[in-house]
């Protein structure tokens, strides 16, 4: 259908339409901003759980139970350092992988003889592209979960 027929049957000018045009494509813009912008900071809750953790270097766990939308249940972590080094503690580069081209990178340090550590997230790439985070660490050994609790931001602000 031509434009001059559009213009024609709703009664609408060339200008007013182009107007509404401009206006739903600046709005369109601006609510996935608006909703990203919700989650670019607050507390994190996540556990963890980890069946196939033996304490050697590439293992990693599984990503439980999370409130930050961008770090989904199933996201594995990964630990590139064996459990250890020193004795009785985990300190260890991690990658929290989402998926191809969605992950970030940190660092866990853990006391096994308490169960308390500290993971930090540094950045990401993707959805996790300036993520920051600073968790503390418990483990509950008689149940297995590992809970991290702490804040994270984004920054910069991320093009999602």
């Amino acid at each position: 259908m031509k434009l001059t027929r559009i213009l024609r049957t709703s009664g609408m000018s060339f200008t007013t339409l182009a107007s509404l045009g401009a206006l739903m494509v600046s709005f369109s813009a601006w609510v996935p901003r608006a909703s990203a912008f919700s989650e670019q900071n607050g507390q994190v809750h996540i556990t963890k759980l980890c069946p196939q953790y033996t304490g050697k270097a590439g293992d990693h766990c599984t990503i439980a139970t999370s409130d930050v939308s961008v770090i989904p249940p199933g996201t594995t972590v990964y630990y590139d350092q064996a459990l250890g080094v020193p004795a009785g503690n985990l300190d260890s580069n991690i990658m929290l992988y989402v998926g191809t081209g969605n992950w970030a990178v940190g660092r866990c340090t853990v006391d096994f003889a308490t169960g308390l550590g500290l993971c930090t997230l540094s950045d990401g790439v993707g959805p996790l592209a300036g993520l920051t985070a600073r968790m503390n660490v418990r483990v509950d050994f008689a149940t297995g979960i590992t809970y991290w609790d702490g804040t994270y931001s984004f920054d910069p602000l991320p093009i999602r």
